[in-house]
């Protein structure tokens, strides 16, 4: 498998014309002189003067900036001219506040310069945590072959991380591990479709799907256009009329009821899903995504019932939320959370894999987001599997949903030793969202007619409208929002 060429690339992403070079011509010329012919070789070869392209262009009529690696260059090695256009490049995307997309083909830190320009990874690893802090988007592609420091430095930082088909990516290349240690590098390891089994890229794509799929990522980043506000969706108030608890819950377990994938596919605007906890874990049992719901985009965090029917909620997939939530906050979107759960895993694997200590950081760091933030109890909430998502400014409750400390059943049991005494305890658990939603713990209750299961397209339809009203709202607050959200919590179960 050969690289593609930067320009290649840059044409390929950029609408045609549009790219502008940002480059100016490096000017130290080192003293070694077979060093100096090896860089004359280098750029005669490959077109380029330097390893790194960077500059600006359009993409779908967007301007974006990019660091393009060209592998012809010495591998696409990083040195010190190197690693400075990179720094120089992000700054400026940074000043001007455009998204950045790194485009990555290398095989880390120039050799022929040694330690200083290994140091210089830590440079630029600085200015992209210094964009990402200003609230822009960083894009990451790599390509094959992506490797060494670049990989372990500014290669692993994007927002969103995509990476070419049968790319060769690992942080030791192949042919050093080889020489250190006497034997191949296992095969199979070190290539895109690995790394995505295991949640550290969020899709194999090819260059030729970059600028789609950009064009897509960013235009979801866009702030809502103004316009007349979202009509308030018709709720629940405080009545007396809510069906039996055991009812609402037989009604979330129906095979038929719509689930998170369920209420994207049939009601949101648009979607693109991420995979992992970007750490090596990957699950099916929580699903991520940029998300718009009607005008409203968000991130959304959404646990996904079918499959944890086949493998329990666990530690990975509240890594999964978690990142969700640090992505919320660099995009300085709101985040949207979607509960839906039977209940964690409770096997040794999750204990050994901090289970109890994954619910409590994602409680911590759900409190204190610094964005606006809505939790929708979908279905079933039990446990703490469901507790570690629901603290938000604002929580909704479609009509049959519930929240409990455990099934049902298993309360039952700890109080009568008898799991058939579900239906009883349930009732007098307060378990229902209309009686959530009379203790204050939910603030409105999306309506079922009367059943989700048989209306799944109005169902969800109703809950997208509902989603979009108050993130509207919410987007109005100042502030003090995330005082409100601590004294709500401090309240909660209080005499008034």
């Amino acid at each position: 498998m050969t690289s593609t060429g930067a320009a290649a690339v840059i044409a390929t992403v950029f609408d045609a014309g549009s790219f502008r070079s940002w480059d100016s011509a490096t000017v130290a010329v080192p003293a070694d002189p077979s060093y100096r012919a090896a860089l004359a070789a280098a750029a005669a070869r490959s077109g380029a003067d330097e390893s790194v392209i960077t500059g600006e262009g359009r993409v779908d009529g967007r301007r974006v900036a990019v660091v393009c690696s060209e592998f012809a260059f010495l591998g696409g090695s990083i040195g010190v001219a190197a690693s400075d256009r990179i720094v120089r490049a992000v700054e400026r995307a940074t000043a001007e506040r455009l998204p950045l997309l790194a485009v990555t083909a290398s095989g880390g830190t120039r050799m022929q310069e040694g330690t200083l320009a290994f140091l210089r990874m830590a440079a630029i690893t600085a200015a992209v945590t210094a964009h990402k802090a200003a609230g822009l988007s960083y894009l990451v592609h790599l390509r094959h072959p992506t490797t060494g420091g670049v990989f372990a430095s500014w290669g692993s930082l994007g927002q969103i991380t995509l990476a070419e088909p049968g790319a060769l990516i690992g942080f030791l290349g192949p042919k050093v591990y080889a020489a250190l240690h006497g034997e191949p590098f296992p095969s199979g390891v070190q290539t895109a479709e690995n790394l995505h089994a295991h949640g550290l890229v969020d899709a194999v794509l090819p260059t030729g799907d970059l600028a789609r799929v950009t064009s897509h990522v960013l235009s979801l980043l866009d702030p809502p256009q103004p316009g007349s506000p979202p009509a308030p969706v018709p709720s629940q108030g405080p009545v007396a009329s809510d069906p039996p608890a055991w009812q609402a819950i037989t009604a979330t377990r129906r095979p038929g009821r719509p689930g998170v994938h369920d209420v994207l596919r049939l009601a949101a605007v648009d979607h693109v899903t991420l995979a992992g906890t970007g750490e090596g874990e990957a699950s099916d049992g929580l699903l991520l995504a940029l998300t718009r719901f009607g005008t409203q985009s968000c991130v959304l965090i959404g646990q996904d019932r079918r499959a944890q029917a086949r493998t329990p909620l666990g530690p990975a997939d509240l890594r999964i939320a978690r990142r969700g939530m640090r992505l919320a906050t660099e995009l300085r979107l709101p985040l949207v959370t979607m509960i839906d759960t039977p209940g964690a895993a409770l096997h040794p694997e999750a204990e050994e894999g901090g289970l109890a200590g994954e619910i409590a950081r994602c409680l911590a760091d759900l409190i204190a987001l610094p964005v606006p933030t809505l939790s929708l109890l979908l279905g079933q909430g039990t446990g703490g599997a469901a507790l570690a998502l629901l603290p938000a400014d604002r929580v909704l409750a479609a009509g049959n949903a519930w929240l409990s400390p455990l099934p049902p059943e298993g309360a039952a049991a700890i109080l009568h030793g008898d799991p058939e005494r579900a239906p009883e305890v349930a009732e007098l658990q307060g378990v229902r969202a209309g009686d959530l939603h009379r203790a204050g713990a939910v603030d409105a209750v999306v309506l079922e007619h009367p059943d989700a299961a048989v209306e799944p397209g109005a169902f969800s339809r109703r809950i997208a409208a509902a989603v979009e009203y108050e993130l509207h709202r919410l987007r109005q607050t100042d502030d003090a929002r995330l005082t409100a959200r601590v004294d709500r919590l401090r309240r909660l179960g209080l005499p008034s």
